[in-house]
């Protein structure tokens, strides 16, 4: 989306949520009628009892798998001869504690885990090792990634190949100054592949990048994993588990930063120089990003998650919340928007495990470097969009490229609600599916 197209549509949602442009100031928002929409449409939950993705996701239903010319693309990650997990986590259908109440009925994803964060417990879970695309999950990777080897007071100038990012964009642009800071608020809030693209330069290019990805990846026991992307693009021989997003996030949620910017409120975004290669072109003003994910304003406790969506992957999604001292995670693979959308789907089974009983349990999150296994195949790299080829330049941090005005976070659920849906309406005009 165009800066100005995206300003002007923060704009215009921050006014009817009933917020001022000004941080520090908020306005009351007045409630918006509720209108009935009726009985929900029957779902199909996809039936995975006879281990479908146990190897690999379904077939892509684009070309954006297709490798570029003179390579191929590689084989299926292994699977493990054990479930990583434990014995509990071979099953591929619905898998429960036995004696707990049935599994809530709205949840369509073909694959989907729900575990405690501290203790690492499986609660309940369904085809939890099944094989699918992350899309922008995998970005939890690339932010632990970044957070190991970047300096978040870094400020880089932005280029024409991140401003050219395919998929979701922030909003970066040729010229800007960014704080690495900025950068991860806008990956990880706003799942900005032009973020991705910005921190992945300065980690050594995107294939030094999701080589650290996968490294971490299989640390960590991820051994479903295999990221062919630093965004969750999609790429050849890309996979990962509901699973694994448990494993990756709850070890994410142990870095107080990234558990910060998950929950992050509104805040600003640089803007850029005008180009002066363009006629007529003027200053892009910074504006304001806010979180795409609806759990951490529709659900009480919510402690941040993230978003994913490709035509292969579908809609991917990570939920986390906290109640009565206990902090719970869902991961949902390969799902829809309907019966009810996915930060709902995920909602409904926090819900659920926040009402079972602390002993009732499936399987268990490994412990970092407990786990082995082979190594993931190295990424093939897909055909790319054409785009400039553009380095970063380092440039000396000054108090206004490190300054980020952050709203307060007084939002009534409804002026809330109304923000994000128009936020997330505004871009999904220009996001790729």
């Amino acid at each position: 989306m165009k800066p100005s197209i995206r300003a002007a549509a923060v704009a215009t949602a921050l006014a009817l949520a009933g917020l001022s442009a000004v941080p520090g100031t908020a306005t009351p928002a007045a409630a918006a009628p509720v209108t009935d929409p009726g009985p929900a449409a029957p779902v199909t939950t996809p039936n995975t009892d006879a281990c479908p993705y146990r190897i690999s996701p379904p077939p892509p239903v684009d070309r954006s798998e297709v490798p570029s010319p003179g390579q191929t693309a590689p084989p299926p990650v292994p699977v493990p001869t054990q479930p990583v997990g434990g014995p509990g986590l071979r099953a591929c259908g619905a898998i429960q504690a036995a004696g707990t109440p049935p599994l809530p009925q709205d949840v369509s994803a073909a694959g989907w885990v729900l575990a405690d964060l501290d203790t690492g417990e499986v609660l309940a879970a369904k085809d939890p090792h099944g094989r699918h695309r992350p899309a922008s999950t995998i970005k939890v990777l690339l932010a632990m990634v970044a957070l190991q080897n970047l300096d978040l007071d870094k400020v880089v100038v932005g280029t024409q190949a991140d401003a050219d990012a395919d998929g979701s964009r922030v909003g970066i642009g040729p010229g800007g100054h960014y704080s690495n800071r900025q950068l991860m608020q806008g990956l990880v809030m706003n799942s900005g592949n032009d973020a991705a693209h910005a921190l992945a330069a300065q980690l050594g290019g995107d294939r030094a990048t999701v080589e650290k990805m996968n490294a971490l990846a299989h640390t960590l026991g991820g051994l479903d994993t295999r990221a062919a992307t630093p965004s969750g693009l999609d790429g050849p021989g890309m996979s990962t588990s509901a699973y694994d997003l448990a494993l990756f996030f709850r070890d994410a949620m142990r870095n107080p930063t990234f558990a910060e910017l998950v929950a992050a409120p509104p805040v600003q975004f640089p803007g850029y120089p005008a180009d002066p290669a363009i006629p007529g072109d003027h200053d892009h003003p910074g504006f304001m990003i806010a979180n795409d994910n609806e759990l951490l304003v529709g659900y009480p406790g919510a402690l941040g998650g993230k978003t994913g969506y490709t035509d292969d992957a579908q809609q991917t999604y990570i939920g986390s919340a906290e109640r009565g001292g206990r902090r719970l995670v869902v991961t949902l693979m390969q799902g829809t928007r309907k019966p009810i959308v996915p930060w709902r789907q995920a909602a409904e089974l926090l819900d659920y495990g926040f009402a079972l009983p602390r002993e009732a349990a499936v399987g268990t999150l490994v412990a970092p470097g407990s786990v082995g296994g082979t190594t993931p195949t190295l990424p093939t790299v897909a055909a790319p969009p054409a785009a400039a080829v553009a380095h970063h330049v380092e440039v000396q941090a000054t108090p206004e490229h490190e300054r980020t005005q952050v709203l307060r976070y007084g939002l009534v659920l409804g002026g809330g609600l109304a923000l994000l849906v128009l936020l997330l309406g505004a871009r999904r005009l220009t996001r790729r599916r």
